[in-house]
């Protein structure tokens, strides 16, 4: 029997949106298990909880029977060995991307070498896209409905009180 290919795509999600979903739906599509680890990051003011987070891409995920969703802290490369995954999927959008993404494979095969990094360039429609320009457009009232999955917007509306993201 062959060893289950696993991978980790990791990232705080601070909301998972359409770009995201793009990844972790074509990550699953190449390996046996996908873990969606969601980063808690203290360093960082994030509009949700990590449990918020994790609770929005497991129902935004729920179709993708090979992609689990967990909360991990500490070392990413360390969380991925705990799950048996030898893969941290990255997706890049943009040149500025790659370069910090870059940094960060190095890093990670620094300190363990048995872990490697997959980028996946993000579909063309979702290349300007990111948690923050959604965070901006929901807090000047702009539509940003078709830039996030359902769940994830009855969740910005909720938060700020139904003004969110006008239709």
């Amino acid at each position: 029997m062959s060893k289950q290919r696993i991978a980790v795509y990791p990232g705080s999600f601070d909301p998972v949106t359409n770009g995201h979903l793009d990844v972790i739906r074509r990550a699953a599509g190449i390996f046996d298990k996908v873990i969606v680890g969601v980063g808690r990051n203290v360093g960082k003011a994030p509009l949700f909880t990590t449990e918020e987070r994790v609770s929005l891409i497991q129902v935004a995920v729920s179709e993708l029977q090979n992609v689990e969703v967990q909360s991990f802290d500490g070392m990413l490369v360390a969380f991925a060995k705990q799950h048996g995954a030898s893969v941290l999927v990255k997706g890049l959008r943009a040149i500025s991307d790659f370069e910090y993404e870059f940094q960060m494979a190095l890093a990670n095969r620094h300190l363990d070498p048995s872990v490697e990094t997959m980028f996946l360039m993000t579909s063309a429609e979702y290349q300007f896209l990111s948690s923050s320009i959604v965070k901006e457009m929901v807090r000047v009232g702009g539509d940003c409905s078709p830039l996030v999955p359902s769940v994830v917007m009855d969740a910005l509306r909720r938060r700020f009180d139904g003004s969110a993201c006008q239709l």
